[in-house]
C-alpha cells in the first residue's frame, strides 16, 4: 500500500512501461555543453534514477547547428557524440531509470549571430536577429530532428522529447507573432502546423514503431498573436496521427510578461489546461509547471486531469524525491521552493545550475558527503539556512552533532521569508530541515544561548550566528514610527495604512509586496492580474490584466538613483517589480533620508524636500553580522559561514551553500 497509487501506478509508452508516472522534466544545466561534463551529467542522472523517477528527461539538444542555444552548445547530429551519450544512458539504466533525450531547435531564441526563425523577427530576450529559414531549409531541419531522434535511439535512450513549446522554433512556426510566411509552412493554421507535424513523422519512421515520442505541446503561449485553443487542440489531433506517444505541457514563452513557475505562481496553477488537452486527445498526457509535492501530484492524477507529472526543479532540490514518496516519508522531502536562484538564473548566466536548497545538485561528482572514518563532535551556533545546512550535513555523514540556537524557533531570516506573498513554500525548507533533524538524532538545543565555554569540547565549530538588521543613522530613527521588517514580518508590528519603505534591496521589495498585498486574494485573483484568459476565448491565453486592490498605500524609498529592484534574480526580478506597479507602490530613487518625526519621513529628492506623511516607516537598510562569539572563540577548528561571515544583502543560496561545504570538508 502507498499513500499515493495512482501517482506510483506503472505506465506503458509504447514499448516502454515506466515505474511510476512521475516524470524528471527537462532542464538545461549547463553540463550538456562540453564533451568533458559527460560523467558528471551521467552521475546527476543517475542519482536521479536511484531516487525513483520514472522517466528522466535531458536538458535540450539542438538537431543542428544553427537550432543551438549558444555558440557549441549542446547538439545531437553526429555518431560520434551518440556513442558519448551512452556514459549517460548507460548510468541511469544501471541505476534502474529511463532516460528520454530532448530535441530543442532555438529558432530566434539562439544566442549566437547565425540563428534562424520562421521568419526574420528578433525575440525581446536575445541581441540578435535570426535569418528567416528558406522553403528547403525548413524541409531539412523537419529530417535534422528525426536524424537526431535515430542517433538518441543508437545511444541508448529510451525515448525522445521534441520541444514544441517556450517559444522555441516550433513554437515559432505555429504563432503568428513569428511566422509571417506566405510559402507552405506558413500563412493559414494549416500551414504553420505543418513543420511540426512533419517533424513528428518524420521522427517515427526514423525509429520505428513503439519507441516513445514525447512531444512538448504549448497550452497557452501567453504572448499576443499566439495560438488559439482550437488551434492547439487541431495541432493535437495531428500529431497524435503522426505518432506522438505522449503529450508533455508546455506554458508560456520566455519573453512572456506573465510568470508560469517561480515561487509566487500558485502552486498546479495550470493543471485545468492540461485537463482540457486531456479530454480531447487518446495518448497520455503530463502535467507540469509549480508541482512540487507527492500529494499535489497525486491529486492531480487521480482526478483525471493528467495521467503522468513533470516535476524538473524538484528534483534538483532532491534526487530521493520519488523514493522517499514511496517510503511514506514525504515529509522528508527536500521542496522546490520554485526561486530560480540557482538553476535558472544560473542557465540564463552562463553558468552551471545547481538548487539553492541542494547545492549538491549538478556538483555530484564533486561536493561529496562522504561518511566520516573518524567519530568526531561538531557543534553547530546559530539555525538559520547556513547551520540548518552545516547541521543537517554533518549529522549525514555520521558527526554527532549538536544545534545550538538562542531564539525558541528554527528558521532564522527564513522564518521571515516565508511570510511575504509567494514565498510560502519556504516554510517547506525549515520542515525538511527540521525532519531531518529529528530522523538523524541532532541534539537541538533551541532557547540556548552557546558560549565560548560550551564550545570547547567539541571537536569542530561551526558559527552560523547570522545577522541582525541594520539600523542606519537618521535624525528620529529612534521615533515609535520606525519599525523594522523583522518585527513588520514576524508580526510584533502592525502599521497603518500608509506606509514609507526605507530601502529597495530584495527585502525592501518583499515587504512592500507583504504591505500592498491583499490577503483575500485567489488562484483566480491571480489570473486576473497577470492577464491569463479563458483559452478558448482569449488566443495564447492573455487578456487584459486587471488592477490589484492594495492593502495599503505604500511609498518604496532608496538612496541610490538606479532603478528599484535592478539587482533582484535574473529570472524572476521582472515579475517582483511588475507587483509592485500592480499594486500602486509607489517608488521613489536617489533620495536622501532627513529626518522621522510625527509628521512622518522627511526627504530630499533633486534638491526638493518632502514630507511623506505615514503612520509608520519600515527599515529594510541591510543586516549587520552578528559575529562576538566567533570573535572570542580559541578552538582549532572553527568556521564561520552564512551571514554571519557576509551580511551583504542576504543570500540564502551562498549560506546553504557554504554549510554544505564546509562540512563536506571536515
Amino acid at each position: 500500500m502507498t499513500s499515493y497509487p495512482h501517482l506510483l501506478e506503472p505506465i506503458t509508452l509504447g514499448n516502454l512501461t515506466l515505474r511510476n508516472r512521475v516524470v524528471m522534466g527537462s532542464m538545461h544545466t549547463g553540463l550538456e555543453d562540453y564533451p568533458w561534463d559527460i560523467d558528471k551529467l551521467g552521475a546527476y542522472f543517475a542519482e536521479r534514477a536511484r531516487g525513483g523517477a520514472g522517466l528522466i528527461v535531458t536538458g535540450g539538444y539542438a538537431p543542428n547547428k544553427r537550432g543551438w542555444l549558444k555558440p557549441f552548445a549542446s547538439e545531437m547530429t553526429t555518431r560520434l557524440q551518440a556513442i558519448r551519450h551512452q556514459r549517460v544512458t548507460g548510468a541511469v539504466h544501471e541505476a534502474g531509470g529511463a532516460i528520454a533525450l530532448q530535441i530543442l531547435h532555438a529558432g530566434r531564441y539562439g544566442y549566437h549571430p547565425f540563428s534562424v526563425g520562421a521568419s526574420s523577427i528578433r525575440s525581446p530576450i536575445t541581441p540578435f536577429s535570426p535569418s528567416a529559414l528558406s522553403t528547403k531549409a525548413v524541409d531539412k531541419t523537419a529530417s535534422d530532428f528525426a536524424n537526431a531522434a535515430r542517433l538518441a535511439q543508437k545511444a541508448g535512450y529510451d525515448g525522445v522529447e521534441i520541444m514544441g513549446s517556450e517559444g522555441y522554433l516550433i513554437n515559432q512556426f505555429l504563432a503568428t507573432r513569428t511566422n509571417h510566411r506566405t510559402d507552405r509552412w506558413g500563412g493559414s493554421a494549416r500551414n504553420r502546423m505543418r513543420f511540426p507535424v512533419e517533424i513528428v513523422r518524420r521522427t517515427r519512421e526514423a525509429v520505428g514503431e513503439g519507441f516513445p515520442i514525447m512531444y512538448r505541446i504549448s497550452l497557452l503561449d501567453l504572448v499576443e498573436g499566439g495560438q488559439t485553443w482550437d488551434e492547439v487542440v487541431e495541432l493535437a489531433g495531428k500529431l497524435e496521427e503522426a505518432g506522438v506517444t505522449v503529450f508533455n505541457t508546455g506554458i508560456g514563452w520566455h519573453e512572456a510578461r506573465v510568470p508560469t513557475i517561480i515561487t509566487q505562481v500558485p502552486r498546479a496553477a495550470w493543471a485545468s489546461v492540461t485537463a482540457r488537452l486531456t479530454e480531447v486527445v487518446d495518448v497520455p498526457v503530463c502535467a507540469s509547471n509549480r508541482i512540487n509535492t507527492p500529494e499535489l501530484a497525486e491529486e492531480i492524477i487521480a482526478s483525471g486531469q493528467a495521467d503522468m507529472v513533470s516535476m524538473a526543479r524538484p528534483f534538483l532540490a532532491d534526487p530521493a524525491f520519488v523514493a522517499k514518496a514511496l517510503d511514506d516519508r514525504a515529509d522528508e522531502i527536500n521542496t522546490c521552493i520554485a526561486c530560480n536562484q540557482a538553476c535558472l538564473d544560473h542557465t540564463f548566466s552562463n553558468r552551471r545550475a545547481s538548487c539553492l536548497v541542494n547545492p549538491r545538485a549538478c556538483h555530484e561528482t564533486e561536493l561529496v558527503l562522504m561518511p566520516t572514518l573518524r567519530p568526531a563532535t561538531v557543534a553547530v551556533v546559530g539555525a538559520g539556512p547556513a547551520g540548518l545546512a552545516a547541521a543537517v550535513n554533518a549529522a549525514e555523514r555520521g558527526f554527532t552533532t549538536t544545534l545550538f540556537e538562542k531564539h525558541a524557533e528554527l528558521g532564522g531570516q527564513f522564518r521571515l521569508a516565508m511570510q511575504v506573498p509567494g514565498k510560502e513554500d519556504f516554510a517547506d525548507t525549515l520542515r525538511y530541515f527540521t525532519r531531518r533533524l529529528e530522523v538523524l538524532g541532532v541534539d537541538v538545543r533551541t532557547s540556548t544561548e552557546a558560549l565560548a565555554a560550551d564550545l570547547a569540547a567539541y571537536d569542530h565549530v561551526v558559527v552560523a550566528s547570522g545577522v541582525v538588521p541594520r539600523i542606519p543613522v537618521i535624525e528620529g530613527i529612534d521615533h515609535p514610527k520606525a519599525v523594522s521588517y523583522a518585527a513588520v514580518l514576524d508580526g510584533s508590528v502592525t502599521v497603518g495604512k500608509r506606509v514609507a519603505v526605507i530601502g529597495a534591496g530584495g527585502i525592501g521589495v518583499d515587504v512592500s509586496h507583504f504591505l500592498a498585498h491583499d490577503p483575500s486574494e485567489t488562484v483566480e485573483d491571480w489570473y486576473a492580474h497577470w492577464g491569463v484568459g479563458d483559452p478558448t476565448l482569449n488566443p495564447g491565453g492573455l487578456t487584459e490584466a486587471k488592477p490589484r486592490t492594495p492593502a495599503r498605500d505604500v511609498t518604496l524609498v532608496q538612496r541610490k538613483a538606479t532603478p528599484i529592484g535592478i539587482g533582484l534574480g535574473k529570472t524572476s526580478g521582472w515579475a517582483h517589480r511588475a507587483v509592485l506597479k500592480q499594486s500602486g507602490v509607489t517608488q521613489v530613487i536617489g533620495a536622501t533620508y532627513d529626518r522621522i518625526d510625527d509628521a512622518g519621513l522627511h526627504i530630499t529628492v533633486d534638491g526638493t524636500p518632502r514630507v511623506l506623511d505615514v503612520g509608520h516607516v519600515v527599515i529594510c537598510a541591510g543586516q549587520e553580522s552578528v559575529r562576538d562569539l566567533y570573535d572570542v572563540l580559541d578552538h582549532r577548528s572553527v568556521h564561520l559561514i552564512g551571514g554571519a561571515d557576509v551580511a551583504a544583502e542576504l543570500d540564502a543560496k551562498r549560506a546553504i551553500k557554504q554549510g554544505t561545504e564546509v562540512v563536506a570538508a571536515l
